[in-house]
């Protein structure tokens, strides 16, 4: 797996001189943060050694180098979902390139559908914690000693202290980043009134089709993880509307311009 993501840094640092210190998965609809990244180097998936084009609308397949507030980051502008076909390796292979890059920070980001009646669309929610509902975990098979150990422990999963930072600087900006548990679900299928209620009853307050499996990943890699989360829906069964993947993007689009400040002066505080 590690030969993988190696192979695909070295053709990175070969088209870079950028050297990152924090990684961002951008998920749907929030892509367009990238525009706010500075010195940028693009390079689209389909020139980097095993990756492949993304598929879903408003995951731009691009991978960008620059700068945040002085921080230099790396931002890939769309992930591989496992409801797409893709093995676990596939999915997770962008934040084991970070790590190969030299990446010491994650931040992942995704559209959410909310589950905590507390949520309205358009909020933004700092991920304590998962609930891994997939049925699959991407360290199966024989472990892979340079990313991890065989096995690690999930306690800290989302690092705190990087949360913390996130906090501060959305309390300075006067946005409310709520703390919530997210749900990690294979999709594609949107889920029933009966599996929110059950993801509620475990105590899940968001739900998503991503970051689950990045998530483990890259904490087995060592990297310190923080996972901010976009509402674009009250789950079904929380609302009577049915779900269409467009107003997903939509809310999405609504929430950028305060995501994007957030993202930012949360890069500024970790970097």
């Amino acid at each position: 797996m590690f030969e993988k993501a190696k192979e695909a840094a070295e053709f990175i640092k070969s088209k870079s001189s950028h050297s990152p210190k924090v990684g961002l998965v951008l998920g749907s609809g929030l892509g367009v943060y990238a525009d706010k990244i500075e010195n940028q180097e693009v390079i689209d998936y389909g020139d980097i050694p095993h990756f492949h084009k993304t598929s879903v609308v408003g995951h731009a397949g691009k991978l960008i180098l620059g700068t945040v507030q002085g921080v230099n980051v790396v931002a890939f502008q769309g992930r591989f979902h496992a409801y797409e076909g893709h093995d676990l390796e596939t999915v997770c292979l962008p934040v084991r390139v970070m790590k190969a890059l030299g990446c010491e920070m994650v931040i992942l980001t995704n559209a959410s559908g909310g589950i905590n009646p507390n949520y309205v669309p358009g909020d933004l929610v700092a991920i304590t914690d998962h609930l891994n509902m997939t049925g699959r975990n991407p360290l199966v098979g024989k472990n892979d000693d340079e990313l991890g150990p065989r096995f690690p422990d999930m306690t800290e999963t989302y690092n705190i202290e990087m949360r913390l930072l996130a906090k501060k600087a959305a309390s300075e900006m006067g946005v409310d980043l709520k703390d919530g548990i997210y749900t990690g679900v294979m999709g594609p299928t949107y889920e029933t009134p009966a599996e929110i209620q059950m993801y509620k009853k475990l105590g899940g307050d968001l739900v998503g089709m991503s970051t689950v499996p990045e998530a483990i990943a890259a904490h087995h890699a060592g990297l310190k993880v923080l996972g901010i989360a976009c509402v674009t829906n009250l789950a079904a069964g929380i609302s009577k509307e049915k779900l269409d993947h467009a107003d997903v993007k939509e809310v999405a689009n609504k929430a950028i311009a305060k995501f994007s400040n957030l993202l930012t002066e949360t890069v500024k505080h970790i970097g």
